[in-house]
């Protein structure tokens, strides 16, 4: 599903207009965004929890030349189900 289903899928669910499902949508990515970048968990019971980690540095190889190289730490955004949606998912 893209972008633009999800926003058709949503609009007919609840009730909404395409416009106004597509406001409520950038709405919420905006929202987790910001929230994430200060570090912040942004849970919703049931569906998951979206998380910042720390990747630390480690060793890599070039698949190309086989030369080993460093790949430097970073901060990744996890996503964690809910018990809801983990039984759903089954």
């Amino acid at each position: 599903m893209n972008k633009a289903e999800l926003i058709d899928a949503i609009a007919s669910e609840a009730g909404l207009t395409k416009a106004d499902a597509k406001k409520a949508l950038d709405a919420f990515i905006n929202s987790t965004t910001k929230a994430l970048k200060k570090g912040d968990r942004v849970a919703l019971v049931g569906f998951g929890s979206f998380s910042v980690a720390k990747r630390e540095a480690r060793k890599g190889r070039n698949p190309q030349t086989g030369k080993e190289i460093t790949i430097p730490a970073k901060k990744v955004v996890k996503f964690k189900a809910g018990a809801e949606l983990a039984d759903v998912v089954k």
